[in-house]
């Protein structure tokens, strides 16, 4: 299960971020999303494990606070194609 995770605040790490998710399985992937320019976290990333502790660590995590953020946390859709003509 590919993992969305909005609202994070700005210092939260990869590593911080795998660890939050550790306590409801094991984490196979955690990117966090660094905007190139300013080489800063967008606030956002994806988590990848198992379905069964993917579900289990959104229903527990989504609405939550982190470092006073509310984050959200959701089954990742499908990136759709660029249809700019």
């Amino acid at each position: 299960m590919n993992i969305f995770v909005g609202g994070l605040p700005f210092k939260v790490d990869e590593q911080e971020l795998r660890e939050i998710f550790e306590k409801y399985g094991e984490p196979t992937s955690v990117k966090l999303i660094i905007d190139k320019q300013s080489g800063r976290s967008k606030g956002f990333g994806f988590v990848e494990m198992d379905d069964e502790a993917g579900q289990q660590a959104i229903e527990a995590l989504d609405g939550t606070e982190l470092y006073g953020r509310k984050i959200g946390v959701r089954v990742s859709e499908e990136k759709k194609p660029d249809r700019r003509f």
